[in-house]
């Protein structure tokens, strides 16, 4: 708790948590354990009067704060007892004491049992593994539900009522516009219980609205005094002088019904909601939002709301959110590297860019960080000579005032999607992330103080548009031919017109480019965007080369943004290393001795849910003699410390028509392989791509009972087992279940109704099974 090893604000090891005192309740717990700056585990220290081991109340607390700040467990004591929870369980306010807790010691049994506690819970025992090891251990199947899902699923919720409530009480509404009053709702709603929670609301007044009636009318008048106190896009309705941003003349004089609203806002608290606000990480409402926006609200021809996948969200299989070790690692070496030996003068005057920020990871990590930076070196210049930019919080703590991280987020932060969604999603983020750690009292200091609003409005840093379609793209077209909706998808983004801050200073271009492109290939992109897929040919070098993936798109055009000694950084995947369609990319690269480093994962899997080869690929706008690769064979190893087999080579092996990169025990065998005359492609001309389905879902099965003729099946797509014309299933390989040497085949199996010679093999048996009209046949 001294700090004795001297460490800044940001790696402290333990923390006392700003604890607010709200409705009678404290709103934080007592300690935070953390490694690196990351949490681990909460500590909730009670009296010692207070029964920890039969007492339903404090446990139930305890499991609220890890469960919303999802972390796998956590402690609560009062010294002469102490009981470990597994806290991915969704906590219920009408649970035992006992449920999810999985170790109890008492005071007396401390000598004995000290070594199995720290052995968890200590630092070197965290470092170790041993932690993440135990964790594992009391993995719970049955019961478990992490905040992400179950929260995801409630706003899924949300959307779809208010759609629906929303389409049918205002005929009127298009479907851009229905779209846009949904999510700015929930976006609201969200916002402000946050605020709530943060003890920087009033706490309870949403919930208070319940209790009468035109709910509707009176959460409007909310957002209206939320206007006036923070100046967000978020809550904008008025036009005003200097904001170049239309204001929302829509959603205040929209209708809602009573009976929608009323079960949104009650859920929301203590002791129905299982979710503690003040403690959901920003990373975790990110990836929530993530899922979120892969669909979008559609209107029927009879005006009635329904919800879909995105076309290129379908395609893809999902979203995928980066992981937020791979956001620091990448944040780290771009931002972190610019920032290396400046001063805050200096700083002020990097511009940092995520071409497509979706719901806003990689631009929150790079704000994490320079509000770290910038509130380490003020403290260690000596924080009396920066009254204006820092104060001091409970116990001491150095904090940058709210007036310094909105300088700081308005001044260094950029971000375009085209999707107007994820641009209010990516505002909404930053802007809580500028609340974090701020209070109803510290927030009066600032409208005090500075005689301004509480938060900056990101119209001018967020923007929506297409990054790689500029307004040359209509020199060619007959704009007649094109609808207003066909525009409206397209959305051309004119870089220098909109960020002529960026690009109208001497060194013009962002210093970082950063982020997790979209994997789509054009193939499916022809389905829904052919008009762009075509101009990426016409317009970009590495769009020239056979079916190509966006991505090496955005690759070009982040390059193309750099200042001369900017940072480029982006996890995509490493098939462009050997693909036809990458070597456009490869050569552009090599061509410009672009490439700085390379961590290539392999075979192990970055997202979870989906198999995806990635690496992270970090360019410089400058001439590079040589280049850094490192391939990772141990992910854990790597996140901890970041270890890898290393290797520095020439920028010239860059240049080779195909990038095979080895280091580590294996570079010379492969040395000797590549100078062989023969190559498995030269052997094995007739491999080509296997199989497509078209929906994995419903013509891939797995084998319950097999059989000469007919075998049961389970179907994933119905969620039943079905029976199946055994001739037609086929056992399926997919890139998963090939290892070195070996590959598996389990109960997969795959309909392909089709003979070697490719005729259609004859069916002597049908089954149809479903509910209703959605049958199966």
């Amino acid at each position: 708790m001294d700090n004795e090893k001297g460490y800044a604000e940001a790696y402290k090891d333990v923390v006392h948590e700003d604890a607010v005192k709200v409705g009678g309740l404290t709103k934080a717990p007592d300690y935070a354990f953390r490694i690196g700056g990351v949490r681990k585990f909460f500590v909730e220290a009670k009296k010692p009067s207070v029964d920890i081991k039969g007492d339903l109340h404090p446990a139930f607390q305890l499991r609220r704060y890890a469960w919303s700040a999802k972390l796998p467990l956590s402690i609560l004591t009062d010294f002469e007892e102490l009981a470990v929870y597994d806290c991915r369980v969704k906590p219920d306010r009408r649970d035992k004491a006992s449920k999810a807790r999985v170790n109890y010691v008492e005071f007396t049994e401390y000598p004995d049992r000290w070594e199995e506690i720290a052995g968890v819970f200590s630092r070197e025992a965290i470092l170790k593994g041993s932690f993440d090891k135990y964790v594992e251990s009391k993995r719970k199947q049955r019961g478990t539900a992490e905040v992400d899902d179950v929260f995801l699923e409630e706003i899924e919720g949300w959307r779809d009522a208010l759609a629906r409530n929303f389409a049918l009480r205002n005929p009127d509404l298009t479907q851009r516009e229905l779209n846009f009053a949904v999510q700015r709702t929930i976006d609201r709603i969200i916002f402000l219980r946050i605020c709530e929670d943060r003890g920087i609301e009033d706490y309870g007044r949403l919930h208070a609205l319940v209790n009468g009636r035109n709910l509707y009318r009176r959460l409007c008048e909310l957002f209206e005094h939320a206007d006036a106190r923070y100046n967000s896009g978020l809550f904008h309705f008025r036009k005003e002088r200097g904001r170049d941003t239309p204001p929302d003349e829509l959603t205040l004089g929209l209708a809602l019904d009573d009976k929608v609203l009323k079960p949104i806002l009650g859920h929301l608290y203590y002791p129905d909601s299982p979710y503690e606000f003040s403690v959901l990480p920003a990373d975790i409402l990110g990836q929530i939002y993530e899922q979120f926006l892969g669909k979008v609200i559609r209107l029927t021809k009879g005006h009635r709301a329904v919800v879909e996948d995105k076309p290129e969200v379908k395609k893809a299989g999902g979203v995928y959110y980066t992981p937020t070790y791979i956001v620091d690692y990448i944040v780290e070496q771009t931002v972190g590297k610019l920032l290396d030996g400046k001063t805050p003068r200096q700083a002020e005057k990097l511009r940092i860019l995520d071409p497509a920020c979706g719901s806003g990871s990689f631009l929150l990590g790079a704000y994490q960080r320079l509000l770290d930076w910038h509130r380490d070196c003020y403290v260690g210049k000596g924080p009396g000579r920066y009254k204006k930019q820092l104060y001091q919080g409970p116990g001491g703590e150095w904090r940058l005032t709210t007036a310094e991280k909105k300088r700081i987020l308005l001044n260094n932060i950029y971000g375009v999607d085209i999707d107007t969604q994820a641009v209010e999603v990516t505002k909404l983020s930053l802007l809580l992330k500028v609340l974090e750690g701020e209070s109803g009292e510290t927030l009066q200091t600032t409208l005090r103080l500075f005689h301004e609003r509480a938060l900056p409005d990101l119209g001018n840093n967020i923007k929506c548009g297409n990054s790689l379609i500029g307004p040359d793209f209509y020199d060619d077209m007959q704009m007649e031919l094109m609808d207003e909706e066909e525009r409206y998808r397209i959305n051309v983004f004119d870089w220098e017109a909109e960020f002529p801050s960026v690009f109208q200073r001497r060194s013009a271009g962002f210093d970082a480019v950063i982020g997790n492109p979209p994997y789509v290939r054009i193939q499916h992109m022809r389905e829904w965007a052919p008009i762009e897929v075509q101009h990426y040919r016409e317009t970009y070098k590495s769009a020239r080369k056979g079916n190509y993936d966006i991505y090496v798109v955005f690759v070009e055009k982040g390059l193309s943004l750099l200042t001369p000694d900017g940072i480029f950084g982006f996890i995509v995947p490493s098939k462009f290393f050997s693909a036809k369609y990458g070597e456009a990319l490869r050569t552009l690269i090599a061509q410009g001795g672009h490439l700085s480093d390379i961590v290539h994962f392999g075979d192990i899997q970055v997202f979870s849910g989906t198999t995806n080869y990635t690496c992270l690929l970090f360019l410089r706008n400058h001439s590079q003699v040589s280049f850094q690769f490192s391939q990772v064979r141990d992910l854990e190893e790597w996140r901890s410390a970041a270890t890898a087999s290393i290797g520095t080579m020439a920028a010239d092996e860059a240049a080779a028509a195909e990038w095979n990169f080895v280091v580590g025990p294996g570079a010379s065998l492969f040395g000797r392989l590549r100078e062989l005359p023969t190559s498995l492609g030269r052997s094995c001309s007739r491999i080509f791509q296997g199989i497509i389905p078209g929906a994995d879902g419903v013509y891939t099965v797995d084998l319950v009972e097999p059989g000469e003729t007919i075998a049961t099946c389970y179907s994933r797509a119905l969620a039943s087992e079905v029976e199946l014309e055994a001739a037609m299933l086929r056992k399926i390989v997919s890139g998963s279940d090939v290892q070195p040497y070996h590959f598996s085949i389990g109960n997969r199996r795959v309909l392909y109704p089709y003979d070697p010679d490719g005729t259609l093999t004859r069916i002597s048996h049908s089954t149809r099974c479903g509910r209703g009209d959605r049958a199966f046949e």
